[in-house]
């Protein structure tokens, strides 16, 4: 057999280097010779010394078996019962086994509790009052009408018409049908109808359309007239998609909610038609509407507002948003360091079925904040003196993880459509965005009530014949509420003002008519009262006291407080302290090590196994190694196999005796350094 050996192998093997070095000493620097000192060749050196005996601890296996290592760390551990298992007699050995096995599971039983206790993220909120300057809120005022009847009439033409006939058929049945011959704009009415609906028979109720055409059986006016004067006959809404062949009815409980209802949503669908700028000059001027502004002792007029358009009030006025200029602070207390403000709502020009309130929304609010006012504002009467005192609560909520809440919304995943104000972020104009967003998603356009992104179009009934049914579906859908609220975070700053509200009748009759005749003359130059009491409204708004409070979370239970309640733990029920700690990692690691050495000893003696099974007789010896080496023309002595071998074809022919090999192991040389290496190795 002819075995070829590398001679960079056979030079490692014969002088003692690794087979990972290189045979010229060199461990990766061209400069590095043995027994060359230097700085970096001293560094290698450590190296090669630690990873040495890395390989001796691996080659003579581990120094102690498990049972020892466990015996030493009872006798050494600072922790109170694992010295007296190994040190009292059997059954107190048992008993103190059971006690310190016991604790162990109490401490661990704490520890758990403890961690999901500070896991589970809870806040704790303090409450603190301050005192300073503040400055004063931002104050949006709306008319309740959206816009000027004298200027919206000719698009409302044919509503208002239809809508009078219903009051006719819902008033007077007997009545309207005499008038029935009215010509009547009958694409409205086709396209979402109101109906009659009869539940006494909750089985088979019976549908009527409001003018008398039945839609589940054949009946004549005046038995649907007979039936819908009983009590059991409601109103509804019915609308329909794909051509009326799937309807849906929105029950009222009220007709009065329902015309209302109706007509609201028709006239929805007009606006929408209409470009923005001329529905702003349809609404109520801002200097026809502000007669009288006062901040402090400084006079100021409807310049002083900031306008916007607000598609349930129309044009909508901002005192102190904070946009172009700083903030105006408030210098005292009480009602002269306020906002005085005199309005004329001109209720004699409301739109009569769009508008059933009366008189001025307001909502206070932080600067640079949208003003949602049909969510947050409140109503100022009529003919009245409101005097609104103002408190601040200030809260500041905890972020991630403690808290589902957002600085500037820039993590939240819903287009904000109210960016073109330039706001900051809130969480009703993200739920605003997000309902509008599904809508555009769904129905394939936009509501007119809310913000429209770039590219789009509002919903109206020539362009999109099914957006109302699918602006029912979708406003009722307590799935499209719960993915916007689930999707939608609180901000983590935020200031709250609370008002107390007082109200008393203004002008006084001793007074009105001066007052009256005064705010014509400024307003429309006339010696005539062109005012009256049901169209002033008059303010106060003023801050009740300096006094801020402060609504602030902080952590719960914070690191020191799971650290000191952990170690409490221990230290009560096992004595122990860190340092027990440590010394419980360090048996943990000298038992892997344990593992790992028995593992790396069984996967050699398996690979030996099978080196052994791959050779049919012994293996080779060192020096037929080296021969085979250096003369490439030796064979091993082998028996001939020729059948006339001898008279004894039994006998095996005995191999020939040489000289044996040389010790090459005391060939070896090595530095003092390795061999004093390899000692200190052997005594691990």
């Amino acid at each position: 057999m002819l075995l070829h050996i590398k001679p960079a192998y056979l030079f490692k093997l014969l002088h003692g280097f690794p087979p990972w070095m290189p045979a010229d000493g060199n461990l990766g620097d061209k400069n590095f010779q043995i027994g060359k000192p230097g700085h970096r060749e001293g560094a290698t050196m450590h190296v090669k010394k630690y990873l040495l005996k890395c390989l001796h601890r691996l080659q003579k296996g581990p120094g102690y078996t498990y049972k020892e290592l466990l015996v030493w760390y009872c006798d050494n551990t600072n922790t109170h019962g694992p010295k007296r298992i190994i040190c009292e007699g059997p059954k107190k050995k048992a008993v103190w086994f059971l006690i310190t096995l016991l604790f162990a599971a109490l401490v661990c039983w704490q520890w758990g509790i403890f961690i999901r206790t500070y896991l589970s993220w809870e806040v704790s909120v303090s409450l603190s009052v301050g005192f300073k300057t503040m400055d004063f809120p931002a104050v949006t005022i709306c008319n309740a009408s959206p816009f000027k009847y004298s200027k919206v009439k000719h698009l409302l033409k044919d509503l208002d018409e239809l809508m009078e006939a219903v009051l006719e058929r819902i008033l007077a049945p007997e009545l309207s049908h005499a008038n029935a011959t009215r010509a009547l704009n009958s694409s409205i009415w086709n396209h979402t109808p109101l109906v009659l609906i009869d539940e006494r028979n909750h089985h088979r109720p019976v549908v009527l359309d409001l003018f008398g055409d039945r839609h589940n059986g054949s009946s004549n006016s005046s038995a649907s007239e007979k039936i819908c004067n009983a009590q059991g006959c409601k109103m509804a809404m019915r609308l329909c998609s794909l051509n009326g062949t799937q309807c849906t009815f929105r029950n009222f409980t009220s007709a009065t909610q329902a015309v209302t209802e109706w007509y609201i949503l028709q006239a929805t669908n007009i606006f929408a038609q209409v470009p923005q700028r001329e529905l702003v000059e349809m609404s109520y001027p801002g200097e026809q509407m502000i007669l009288a502004c006062l901040f402090g002792a400084e006079p100021c007029n409807y310049r002083n507002f900031t306008s916007i358009f607000y598609p349930h009030y129309g044009n909508c006025y901002i005192f102190n948003w904070g946009m172009t200029e700083k903030a105006l602070p408030s210098a005292n207390p009480g009602t002269e360091f306020g906002l005085k403000l005199i309005l004329d709502i001109g209720q004699e020009d409301y739109v009569p079925f769009l508008t059933s309130t009366a008189g001025v929304r307001l909502m206070l609010h932080e600067q640079r904040s949208y003003p949602f006012i049909r969510d947050e504002g409140i109503y100022a009467m009529s003919g009245t003196e409101t005097s609104i005192g103002v408190l601040v609560d200030k809260l500041q909520r905890m972020g991630e993880p403690y808290s589902q809440c957002t600085v500037n919304g820039s993590e939240v995943p819903i287009p904000n459509f109210y960016s073109d104000y330039n706001t900051t972020y809130s969480i009703q104009a993200c739920l605003r965005s997000c309902f509008q967003d599904h809508m555009i998603r769904n129905c394939n356009c936009g509501h007119y009530l809310y913000p429209l992104p770039r590219g789009e179009k509002y919903c109206n009934n020539r362009d999109f014949p099914d957006w109302a049914h699918c602006y029912s579906d979708l406003q009722m859908s307590v799935a499209q509420r719960e993915t916007c609220i689930g999707k939608c975070k609180k901000s983590c700053n935020d200031t709250q003002y609370k008002m107390t509200i007082s109200m008393a009748d203004w002008p006084s009759e001793a007074s009105e008519d001066w007052i009256f005749h005064v705010l014509s003359q400024e307003r429309d130059q006339s010696t005539n009262i062109t005012l009256s009491r049901k169209g002033i409204v008059k303010l106060n708004i003023y801050f009740q006291e300096f006094n801020y409070r402060t609504i602030e979370e902080s952590a719960a239970n914070n690191i020191v407080w799971l650290l000191s309640n952990l170690g409490g733990q221990f230290g009560f029920w096992m004595g122990g302290s860190v340092l027990c700690l440590i010394e419980f990692g360090e048996i943990i690691i000298d038992f892997v090590w344990i593992t790992i050495i028995k593992l790396v000893a069984l996967a050699k003696s398996l690979r030996q196994r099978q080196a052994q099974a791959s050779y049919s007789g012994p293996p080779p010896t060192v020096a037929e190694l080296v021969e085979a080496h250096t003369n490439f023309s030796f064979q091993p002595d082998t028996a001939p196999h020729s059948p006339n071998t001898g008279p004894y074809p039994g006998e095996q022919a005995l191999p020939i005796p040489g000289t044996p090999p040389p010790n090459y192991d005391s060939l070896r040389l090595q530095p003092l350094d390795v061999i004093e290496s390899e000692s200190d190795g052997d005594a691990i």
